[in-house]
């Protein structure tokens, strides 16, 4: 089990990314947490298998909605805090 917090760069907001970051995640098996930053980024906790992160992160990378547009990411590993489903925090 892993816990990455990935800080997402580009045109993520507005544009459905929250929702379907978290649709990405209960399919993956990741749990965690997704919000909007003050500064347009997106902030996500993601924690689940290094598999299971690998598909996440891949799947985010790409944009996962036709709006959004992914121009980088910073993933930096964090202790487990022991997530039980992923949520879309306003």
């Amino acid at each position: 089990m892993e816990n990455n917090q990935i800080i997402v760069y580009g045109h993520v907001q507005g544009v459905g990314f929250r929702a379907a970051a978290k649709q990405i995640a209960d399919r993956s098996g990741i749990f965690g947490w997704v919000k909007n930053q003050p500064d347009g980024t997106v902030l996500i906790e993601a924690e689940g298998e290094k598999d299971q992160l690998h598909q996440f992160l891949t799947k985010i990378d790409q944009g996962p909605t036709p709006f959004s547009k992914v121009e980088s990411m910073d993933v930096s590993s964090k202790s487990i805090k022991g997530y039980d489903k992923f949520r879309v925090i306003h």
